[in-house]
């Protein structure tokens, strides 16, 4: 049991990461249907973003007193989600509404992104030194723990990352189904063209929504960063199980994302871990296989995903 409980945690933890990136690409999707490839390196830029404000303002971290913790946090979340913001914009601007305003085929929107993805991704190599792991100023005890559940630990950062992308999942849950905003985001994605009959401004809801999506993902960067190592592939693999997680729940739905998001990282860690007789089922190594036969399992039963495709019903 609490080998069981601790796998629990660990899968609660990653799969809250996987929600929230999941977020943009069901944003984007709900909006445009089109699935913007290259949001798993707004995702790596979010932690770049954050990365270097918090060296500006911590240094190496030993010596920041304990009340400044909350500061710095806070600091390095809004920055991560200011950094990714930002790049979703710009990716919007340059590699989408050129190709949207000609009427290009989708094929061509595909191809910008997954370019705008190698560029971004060299880019930060090329900046950061490729391949290389770099970590936070330790600023503060991240494996302490501050719960003992049935013998397993809750550390400090396990249990920061679970609130923090559960609070931001509510936040946007409010914001897209009760605000102005979110009228308008679900209102282009149901009939761009009647929305636009309406008064609704396309284009400034398209950009918006790569802005919402863009700063949920890059403050998913900087959690990621805080907990694990990070490079400029970052992206990838947490990217694709993001998108994953996005199908599974049902593409295009906010609430879908967030469900297949933290299904997934339960399922991923819990099924090749678990013990059964005292041994793993079938090991740590098979986890990522595990992630994807689970995700076409479900698709065979319900290919809409778990709740529907449609943006306008996550409402």
């Amino acid at each position: 049991m609490t080998d069981f409980l601790n796998y629990l945690i660990l899968g609660l933890t990653r799969g809250s990461m996987y929600a929230l990136i999941a977020l943009g690409y069901t944003l984007v999707y709900g909006v445009l249907q089109l699935i913007n490839f290259a949001h798993s390196e707004v995702f790596m830029s979010g932690a770049f973003g954050s990365y270097i404000v918090i060296h500006a303002v911590v240094g190496d971290g030993k010596s920041l007193p304990w009340w400044g913790v909350p500061f710095v946090f806070i600091l390095g979340l809004g920055s991560g989600a200011i950094t990714g913001a930002v790049i979703a914009w710009s990716l919007e601007r340059v590699a989408y509404r050129p190709l949207r305003r000609r009427g290009a085929p989708k094929l061509a929107f595909l191809i910008s992104a997954i370019g705008m993805s190698f560029f971004l991704s060299q880019l930060a190599g090329k900046m950061f030194n490729r391949f290389t792991n770099n970590q936070f100023p330790p600023y503060f005890q991240q494996n302490r723990e501050i719960l003992s559940i049935g013998g397993a630990s809750l550390t400090v950062i396990q249990a920061t990352l679970i609130v923090t992308a559960v609070v931001m999942m509510i936040f946007l849950d409010r914001l897209v189904s009760g605000t102005k905003l979110g009228r308008s985001i679900r209102g282009v994605a149901e009939d761009a063209p009647t929305a636009a009959l309406m008064g609704i401004n396309i284009d400034k809801t398209i950009s918006r929504t790569f802005i919402i999506g863009g700063a949920l993902g890059g403050a998913a960067g900087f959690l990621f960063g805080t907990a694990f190592a990070f490079s400029n592939i970052m992206g990838f693999l947490p990217g694709v199980k993001a998108f994953a997680a996005a199908v599974l729940g049902g593409i295009g739905n906010i609430r879908g994302a967030m469900i297949g998001g933290l299904l997934l990282g339960v399922v991923e860690n819990l099924v090749p871990t678990a013990p059964w007789n005292g041994h793993a089922w079938i090991g740590i190594g098979w986890t990522d296989v595990v992630a994807f036969v689970v995700l076409v399992l479900v698709l065979v039963v319900r290919p809409s995903g778990i709740l529907g495709e449609r943006l306008g019903r996550a409402a």
